[in-house]
């Protein structure tokens, strides 16, 4: 009898081991690459770094682009060889090769991830926007898809013209989950309160095999201080979403501001937050197996309270 507990116990042990091995070994290969952003890349890059850390499933390899303006000519990073991209890049075009070589790499089932400003970037690759599904900025207008917003129980796409993207100032705000059954959103609270961060809105893109997991309300009472806008939009924005490209899966999320020039290490209470830390330790997660084995932490905020970490 002891020993069949033993060899249970075991055979538990391995299984849980198995959910998010792959063929590269016991823990998901991570490429966070970075190098170029209108914010602070190098303080981005080393939260982000942190948060996936702190996770105990992922080894981690960062991965670091020329300057702004320098040669990209020679930028061919080895994505096949990773479960899943960690993007903070927000800069100049790749060589049309690497697009092609990260295209491929999506269709075949790798996985990608990305916060904040990323969603800015490379609006004339029409691939990575469908990848992406929604952005901001960047030079994008009707012809790079409609407005998405949460209306009515379901996503809502406005056809209008305008600019995409409007930066409401940084305030804490509630987050509201939308697809609680999803395997990312699944034990999060219905509301909950993310911690002192800028709230995007009006973000524009194809929105093709696009699913909005929780949204934020953009409050007219507040001022957009970057954007076409001058105060919220009034409607409830995406604030975590996934797409899927061939094979591929998406994970994105607006969330995650830090200033330009910040330090390394510096208190950042958008990436600092316990509900924006669990949920990018889960989107990853699922971006590279499809599947989530975290379990939500008890520290996890609520509808009343910041939890800063």
């Amino acid at each position: 009898m002891k020993l069949r507990f033993v060899c249970q116990a075991l055979i538990a042990c391995l299984l849980t081991t198995v959910a998010y091995a792959d063929h590269h070994g016991e823990k998901i290969q991570v490429m966070l690459l970075t190098g170029q952003n209108n914010h602070g890349w190098e303080a981005l890059s080393a939260r982000l770094e942190e948060i996936l850390d702190e996770a105990g499933m992922f080894e981690t390899d960062v991965v670091v682009s020329p300057k702004l303006g320098e040669d990209m000519s020679g930028f061919k990073p080895d994505f096949e060889s990773y479960d899943v991209i960690v993007l903070e890049y927000n800069g100049d075009v790749w060589p049309r090769e690497t697009e092609l070589a990260f295209e491929r790499y999506m269709e075949n089932g790798g996985g990608l991830v990305f916060t904040h400003a990323v969603n800015h970037t490379f609006k004339d690759w029409k691939a990575f926007n469908l990848m992406m599904g929604i952005g901001g900025w960047g030079g994008r207008f009707q012809e790079s898809g409609p407005f998405v917003h949460w209306r009515d129980g379901k996503i809502y796409l406005d056809d209008s013209p305008g600019q995409a993207g409007a930066c409401v100032d940084a305030h804490a705000f509630e987050v509201v989950t939308r697809e609680p059954d999803h395997p990312i959103m699944k034990g999060i609270p219905p509301v909950w309160l993310h911690g002192k961060d800028e709230l995007y809105s009006n973000q524009r893109g194809p929105a093709e095999n696009f699913t909005i997991l929780a949204t934020a309300y953009s409050d007219p009472k507040h001022e957009a201080h970057w954007g076409p806008m001058t105060h919220g939009t009034g409607e409830h924005e995406p604030m975590i979403f996934t797409t899927t490209y061939g094979k591929g899966r998406t994970f994105g999320t607006p969330m995650g501001h830090v200033d330009n020039g910040a330090k390394v290490g510096a208190p950042a209470p958008a990436m600092d937050c316990e509900g924006f830390i669990t949920i990018v330790q889960r989107g990853t997660e699922w971006a590279a197996t499809g599947k989530v084995t975290q379990k939500v932490p008890k520290s996890f905020p609520g509808k009343d309270k910041v939890n800063l970490r």
